[in-house]
């Protein structure tokens, strides 16, 4: 049975994408911590981020610091979190989260209905700061 992320990858349940390559895809967080709270998702169904391909792994943290950048440039937090968790969905995915304090990483804090128009505007500025910095695989 698909995971979640296929899911939302093969557009079957909507997702608000910012990123697309062949390899992996970053959509918001559909219960955000913060606004901008971003998820990098390889293609392929893989449980563990411990059984990934080292190229891949690679190549999702190469997104996924170019991704942090146009958030650090979007939200002007303190810092962009980087956290690999995985129980919530079994696909591997990196949480991007804008924080100012550890407390932002917590878990318990998600917004479990955020404002869609602010979902909206939130992926607009991370694409917008994406093609700032150059960026072609920005999604529509």
């Amino acid at each position: 049975m698909p995971s979640v992320f296929t899911r939302v990858i093969d557009g079957e349940w909507p997702g608000r994408f910012v990123w697309k390559d062949d390899r992996c895809v970053a959509f918001l967080s559909i219960a955000p911590l913060r606004p901008g709270h971003t998820l990098v998702v390889p293609r392929e169904e893989i449980d563990h981020w411990l059984d990934l391909p080292p190229d891949l792994l690679q190549h999702l943290t190469r997104v996924a610091h170019s991704i942090g950048r146009a958030i650090q440039e979007a939200f002007k937090p303190t810092k962009v979190g980087l956290m690999i968790a995985g129980l919530e969905v079994r696909h591997v995915h990196l949480h991007l989260v804008p924080i100012d304090a550890v407390h932002d990483l917590d878990f318990s804090h998600q917004e479990r209905q955020p404002d869609p128009a602010a979902m909206d505007r939130a992926a607009g500025q991370i694409r917008d700061a994406l093609r700032k910095l150059g960026f072609r695989e920005v999604s529509e």
